[in-house]
């Protein structure tokens, strides 16, 4: 017996979508079926995505966002839901990261880590979730058929890894966060879930695997290898997929055993 997931007539909203996972999973929504909003900074690049996802025969959307900016939030959510239809996906997925000893950590560092990590996906997903409960109380336009938000934390806030610790508290905060919404949001068939990565291979680290320090840190892992972003699209489809509604404040770690 086969199944597929399918998710025509859906709309998500990937945030950090012009490179690395968030691009990954804008493209596999896409084959899915949904109309996907790439959403970021740089918005050049978002639309080299679209031209990609749409060559494929896809549906894409871009939006600019800068999830420290509330105003910006508000723009990029309203956009969306305006141009393309009320989102019913979210993958938050922005965030940054420094390397450094937690004595060498500035103020400057922490806030720029925060304020992305932990503060910008929870506004993010704040605003996308007040449409969704105004969507289920049937106080907004739109046939209500279940939100799905999918936040995208790491190891790292499971693990706590030496010279990113900050980077591990904020993503421990988003762990908790993704409880606290679906314990509240879960009575408005809103689920939300998060998706914790090991180390995957991107093209912002794509070069680190082969210095020394890269190899010895692939050498301490399980099964000595790092994942590719199409590792997580089995776990992203899963959260997203209409049949996941018995889903809801799980946490998944994606990390090829880890963590463990």
């Amino acid at each position: 017996m086969s199944y597929s997931i399918d998710l025509s007539g859906r709309v998500a909203l990937i945030t950090g979508a012009s490179s690395g996972l968030g691009a990954q999973f804008a493209r596999t929504l896409s084959q899915a079926g949904a109309a996907v909003v790439l959403a970021g900074r740089r918005v050049e690049r978002l639309k080299t995505l679209r031209a990609e996802i749409e060559g494929a025969g896809g549906d894409a959307h871009v939006v600019g966002l800068d999830v420290t900016d509330m105003t910006s939030i508000r723009s990029a959510v309203a956009h969306a839901e305006t141009e393309v239809g009320a989102i019913d996906i979210l993958v938050n997925n922005s965030g940054v990261s420094t390397t450094q000893k937690l004595t060498d950590v500035g103020e400057e560092d922490y806030d720029h880590i925060f304020d992305t990590n932990t503060r910008g996906a929870f506004f993010v997903a704040q605003e996308v979730g007040k449409r969704m409960i105004a969507r289920a109380k049937g106080a907004a336009p739109g046939t209500f058929t279940g939100g799905r938000i999918v936040n995208i934390a790491s190891m790292a806030g499971l693990k706590v890894l030496g010279q990113i610790g900050v980077y591990c508290m904020s993503k421990a905060a988003v762990v908790h966060m993704t409880r606290a919404m679906a314990l509240e949001w879960g009575r408005y068939d809103i689920n939300v879930n998060a998706i914790c990565p090991g180390y995957i291979d991107t093209e912002i680290n794509h070069h680190h695997w082969s210095t020394e320090q890269g190899r010895k840190l692939v050498e301490m892992l399980p099964r000595k290898r790092v994942g590719q972003p199409q590792d997580l699209d089995t776990a992203l489809l899963m959260l997203c997929a209409k049949e996941s509604h018995f889903i809801n404040g799980a946490v998944i770690q994606a990390d090829d055993g880890f963590s463990v």
